[in-house]
């Protein structure tokens, strides 16, 4: 399977070739406070099936071994990796993509971790855009 996909401003760009081995919803403390998200969706592949295709991701190296990659230009992030703990494996972020809902995720992950209040998240009420104004 071939997916594409890239950051918020266009000036990076990647191209997968290979089969996800999983793909997962993060609820740890560090994808939060880097992505300023309540959770994050990564999917998880070989390091040899992505390639960049445009652009060059800058590096931030999240904790002693975890590093992220992102768009020095408008900021999003793409990638992570950690060589100790999943080596020769690359997370890419799954909203990234071109067609996001191509790999769905299978799992919540570091739960531990998670807000209180997501647990419930999905009894709220839901709109097609923005709520009716007060």
């Amino acid at each position: 399977m071939t997916i594409t996909g890239g950051c918020h401003c266009g000036s990076i760009r990647y191209q997968v070739d290979g089969e996800a081995r999983t793909a997962a919803l993060c609820h740890c403390s560090d994808c939060r406070r880097h992505s300023g998200a309540p959770m994050v969706a990564w999917t998880m592949y070989l390091q040899s099936s992505v390639k960049i295709a445009k652009g060059e991701p800058k590096i931030y190296e999240s904790s002693a071994s975890g590093r992220r990659h992102f768009c020095a230009d408008c900021g999003k992030g793409l990638f992570y990796t950690n060589e100790t703990l999943l080596p020769g494996i690359i997370d890419i972020q799954s909203a990234t993509y071109d067609e996001p809902a191509a790999i769905p995720p299978r799992a919540h992950i570091q739960i531990a971790d998670r807000i209180s209040w997501m647990e419930n998240a999905h009894e709220l009420p839901a709109f097609e855009r923005f709520p009716p104004m007060k």
